[in-house]
């Protein structure tokens, strides 16, 4: 399996409507300055490679960066940390994001893969150590109807997390499942594409009282 550029990743989800953060390439340190002054303060700053697969292990990612200063600083930091986690890693720039914050927000991870039995499955959990630890995820068969995604978040140990606590506002469980459904339609319609989708993993998908929208995602073909 090979890596999906990180770009086209992107793209891909919004083609199937699910929102992205604001997102821009940069080839150069230079270029990321410009990108930075489009987008606009907070931000976060990624290296875009198909030999880095998960940014935070190899510290290949920033955040919080409030401005010119900390973005070149970030951006030596991210490409000096990819070099050596991997010396042969093909680093093809770096992604400039908004970032995404706010007191209601709470952190999903959905996705996907090619079972070799059930043909295109879906998945959802919250983030975090809830998937890292606790491994509390709902699994659905692609194509899921909206009364399945409904189940698949309601079924995990977490979903009082989403209700709301500790005078957290309930997410916006209706924007949630159109995520979950146009995961699954993403999943499902691709399948038999020249390019199938083997694993999808949207990490994490950021949801509160009024949005839900992707902030990373990784995409194995």
């Amino acid at each position: 399996m090979e890596k999906m550029d990180d770009m086209e990743a992107a793209k891909l989800l919004k083609r199937f409507g699910i929102p992205v953060t604001r997102q821009l390439f940069a080839r150069t340190e230079i270029e990321a300055v410009v990108c930075a002054k489009k987008i606009g303060y907070p931000l976060v700053l990624k290296v875009s490679s198909p030999g880095v697969v998960h940014k935070t292990d190899s510290g290949a990612i920033a955040t919080k960066i409030g401005d010119v200063f900390q973005l070149r600083k970030a951006y030596a930091s991210i490409i000096r940390n990819a070099k050596r986690h991997n010396p042969k890693v093909d680093i093809k720039g770096v992604i400039v994001q908004e970032m995404v914050a706010g007191p209601q927000l709470r952190e999903v991870i959905m996705g996907g893969k090619m079972d070799p039995q059930f043909g295109p499955v879906v998945m959802f959990g919250l983030g975090g150590i809830f998937v890292e630890v606790m491994k509390d995820v709902s699994f659905g068969i692609a194509p899921i109807e909206r009364k399945d995604a409904r189940r698949m978040i309601s079924g995990i140990k977490g979903y009082p997390v989403l209700k709301g606590v500790r005078g957290q506002k309930p997410v916006n469980m209706r924007a949630l499942e159109d995520s979950l459904l146009k995961t699954s339609k993403l999943m499902h319609s691709i399948r038999k594409s020249k390019q199938p989708v083997q694993e999808l993993d949207i990490n994490p998908l950021f949801i509160d009282d009024k949005r839900a929208i992707a902030a990373d995602v990784r995409i194995m073909v």
